[in-house]
Parts: structure tokens; sequence; C-alpha cells
């Protein structure tokens, strides 16, 4: 049984449509990565999970239960966008009444601030709180409770590179407790390495869907070798055959060639008997690379969704 499963979605207000024909599922132990401009459809697609919106037509459930049944909403974690919290409260005092609120232990409090890197101000005022700060005690509120299904829209928003880092790392071990987690985000840097699969929006369609390695191959984007420290010298604008492939000069003394439709480890193997490189660097299509090229597809053949 999947944790989510949406099936043929269409959202509407009023006359205008957000989501069109959206089938999505999230298994469990998965973190599903929702990427898509703003207006694509995202946080729609995360209230109707949430129960905060009913669909137009086609079926959400959750758990197999209806959004909004409450023994549902007992398994959910959830940080908006925006959190907001009573600025004269401290963190501790915060996530003490989000406890209550929820029936969860208040046990867990300490803890939890600590996970976050909240600990030594735990006893401050939220009103002194960075937005960074602010950011981290809405983690902590989304995971009272040890929810197994944990919603986050722009959990990176305000954070510096470290907390990001310590961020993601905590999904990691959640993810390997078995949470599942939707992660909606337009910093795609990063995130790459924590997710199992994409979902590309656009126009509250769905563009692609699939795991980085499915993306990469139907994309069929090319893999970068970059080779440097070269025995021979390459004047800049002459180029090589290396396996097929044309090849251009990379820095003073380097290479750069694309390797596409499998031929990496082939071409590896040529360059390391045609010349004794220092060092050698493979770039995959990143994730950034896969959503320009579904975006750009989709700007070209407008209203056409990939999947």
């Amino acid at each position: 049984m999947n944790v989510v499963e949406i099936e043929g979605v269409s959202q509407r207000y009023g006359q205008t449509t957000v989501l069109h024909d959206l089938t999505l599922s999230l298994g469990e132990g998965e973190v599903l990565g929702l990427f898509g401009h703003n207006g694509a459809g995202k946080t729609t697609s995360m209230k109707l999970v949430l129960g905060l919106l009913q669909a137009s037509s086609g079926q959400v459930r959750v758990f197999d239960r209806a959004p909004s049944d409450p023994h549902v909403r007992q398994l959910l974690g959830y940080l908006p966008e925006n959190v907001t919290f009573y600025p004269q409260l401290s963190g501790l005092e915060t996530l003490r009444h989000f406890a209550r609120l929820k029936g969860a232990g208040l046990a867990q409090v300490d803890s939890l601030l600590d996970d976050v890197g909240l600990g030594a101000a735990s006893r401050r005022r939220v009103k002194t709180y960075s937005k960074g700060m602010r950011q981290r005690l809405g983690l902590a509120q989304a995971l009272l409770g040890a929810p197994r299904l944990l919603l986050l829209d722009e959990p990176t928003v305000g954070l510096d590179p470290i907390a990001t880092q310590d961020l993601y790392r905590l999904l990691e071990r959640l993810r390997n407790q078995g949470t599942s987690i939707i992660l909606c985000s337009h910093v795609l840097p990063g995130v790459e390495a924590y997710i199992n699969r994409a979902a590309i929006l656009t126009q509250g369609r769905l563009l692609a869907l699939g795991s980085l390695a499915k993306l990469r191959e139907d994309a069929g984007l090319p893999t970068l070798i970059r080779a440097s420290g070269l025995k021979h010298a390459w004047p800049l604008q002459q180029r090589w055959n290396l396996a097929g492939h044309e090849t251009q000069a990379w820095g003073a003394a380097g290479l750069e060639v694309a390797a596409h439709n499998g031929s990496k480890l082939g071409l590896l193997r040529q360059l390391l008997e045609e010349d004794d490189p220092r060092d050698v660097e493979i770039h995959p299509p990143s994730l950034e690379d896969l959503y320009r090229y579904y975006m750009t597809r989709a700007e070209l053949a407008p209203g056409e969704g990939a999947v």
C-alpha cells in the first residue's frame, strides 16, 4: 500500500484550473521531491494531501483513507513555507503548546529542539529568533508525534548552508526509519542526493516523474567528462575525436567530452589509453539541468504533460 495516492486529480478555483489530471503516489520510506515554478501546483498538491482542500475531480487517499480522516491527521507532519509563531513565547513554550494541540508527548520536546539545533536557544522568545531559527522551530513542530508522513514546503528558506545540510541529514535519518516525505523546493542544488524520485510540475501539469537515473535516461542529456593535467597540449580551438564524440579543449591543459547513451565507460577507457591525465571529473546531468530541460520542452509544447 502506498502512503499517498493521487489519481486523476484536477483542482479548480472558479473558472481557473490549477491542477490538470494529476496522478502521483508516494511509497513508505520514500522521499519525493516536488519541483516547479511559482503557481505550478506544488502547494495545492500538498494541501490536497493534508485535507485542507477537496479535489474538484479525481481521488486522493492517504494511508488508504480520506485525507480529512482524523486518524490520518495524527500521522502527518507539515511545515508550511511561511511559519508564524507567537512572538512572546519561547521556543520551548511554543513547541510544548503545539505538542498539546497534537496530543503528542511532552517528553520529546527537548530532544526535538536539540535535533534542529535550537537546544541552546530554547528559552529565548521567538521574537528574538532569526528567520532561519524560526524555520528550524517550524521543522521541530512538524516532527511532533513522530509522523509517518512529513510534508515540507520550502524547508530550507532562511537556512544557511550548514543548517541546510543538517536538515537533509535529519530527513535522511527519518527516511531510514520509514518516514515518507514530500519535499517542495525551489532550491535544487544539494537536494538531489536525498530524494528517491522527482516530480516536475508546470501550469498544474506533471511534466516528469521518476528517479534521477530514469529522468537522465529519458532526457538523454550527456554526462560531461573533464580531464585535467594532460601530457598532450591541445589548442583551445582544436577538437579531438574520442570514440566518435566531438571533444573540445577545457582550460589550459584539459579536455571536456560529452558522453551520450551509456558511452561513459568506453570514453574513459580510451582517454586513459590516449593520455595520462592528472585528474578526471565526471559530471552527470544535475537536477537543475533536468529541470531546465523539461521546462524548456514544456515551453516548446505548451499544455502537454510529459508523463
